[in-house]
């Protein structure tokens, strides 16, 4: 039987049932991080409604700034504020953050390394009906590969806000990616998030599945369904995808000789590409990438979009018998 492990059951929440969206925690804490940082300012591009600033907005409207529907701008007017001594948090869709504005990203923000925040929302085909122009699959792949850029993905509305205070406090810049809808609450407010380090949250010998953001509870899901046939299956939730937590990852795939990840994310360049590229190096063992094949996505209800593009729990499930 699958043991939650003890070394973290203290931090797991206990209601069951309990959704809310990340982006909505990021919301949340960002308002509560401006009481306290009178450095802390806030850019959105008229999408502050849909990305949760405007909880930060009208408590703070002297330092939020609404920068019209212009990312590119508003990226450069973020590394101007970052140069001054400010800490920006700039937020609109992944999909925009990462696409229209990743010149500036790249040449404005991460080259000079300024202490500048972009916590985008929406991202993923979990994004649903708005459909393929605006369902970022590619945004962990594109942030990975700019240097400076550290990328975190939480799993819930506990470790989002986490994330948010640890991105506040750390100098340089990141990406935190948010969701839409609501997911399980995983943690409870004990647990606490540190840059570079992976989460056990369950401990089995037989496999090992990897997940990231929104598919945590996918994943948790799965290994108990796997339990109940007596398969026994390690459950890491990374959240800090860059940097990465090579000794975890490591250490358990040279205990189960088999991974699996599961990502709301092109399986090219996300969560289970810094899966593969680090195991390859340093403890080759089959890896099994579930999450968008190099597809674009496509508008529908996000459950059945999960099923379709084959990472739903019952899909992680299955990888891990076909693959034991």
């Amino acid at each position: 039987m699958i043991v939650i492990n003890k070394q973290i059951e203290k931090y797991l929440n206990k209601e069951d049932g309990k959704k809310i969206a990340t982006r909505q925690a990021y919301g949340d804490k960002l308002a509560e991080l401006g009481g306290k940082n009178s450095d802390i300012v806030v850019l959105d591009c008229d999408l502050s409604k849909s990305t949760k600033t405007s909880v930060f907005a009208k408590k703070f409207p002297g330092r939020f700034f609404n920068m019209g529907i212009a990312e590119s701008n508003m990226m450069s007017v973020a590394a101007g504020l970052a140069a001054m001594g400010k800490i920006p948090f700039v937020s609109t869709f992944s999909v925009f953050a990462t696409k229209r504005a990743c010149d500036q990203v790249s040449i404005s923000v991460a080259y000079p390394r300024l202490n500048v925040k972009i916590c985008a929302t929406h991202s993923g085909i979990t994004l649903g009906e708005d459909g393929a122009t605006h369902q970022a699959v590619e945004d962990v792949a594109i942030m990975r590969s700019i240097p400076n850029i550290a990328v975190f993905s939480p799993a819930d509305a506990t470790e989002a806000g986490k994330v948010i205070e640890t991105a506040a406090e750390y100098d340089g810049p990141c990406y935190v990616r948010l969701c839409r809808g609501g997911s399980p609450v995983i943690f409870n407010d004990s647990y606490r998030f540190e840059i570079g380090k992976g989460t056990k949250i369950m401990d089995g010998g037989d496999a090992t599945i990897i997940s990231a953001g929104f598919t945590t509870h996918i994943a948790l899901d799965a290994a108990r369904i796997l339990e109940d046939e007596g398969i026994e299956a390690d459950v890491i939730n990374m959240a800090s995808i860059k940097p990465i937590d090579e000794a975890l990852i490591i250490q358990s795939a040279a205990k189960t000789g088999l991974v699996i990840t599961v990502e709301d994310h092109s399986v090219i360049g996300g969560l289970g590409g810094a899966v593969c590229e680090l195991l390859s190096a340093k403890n080759p063992v089959k890896v099994v990438r579930l999450g968008v094949q190099d597809r674009f996505g496509a508008s529908g209800d996000p459950a059945e979009l999960v099923s379709e593009y084959g990472f739903d729990s019952d899909a992680v499930a299955a990888a891990v018998r076909e693959n034991i």
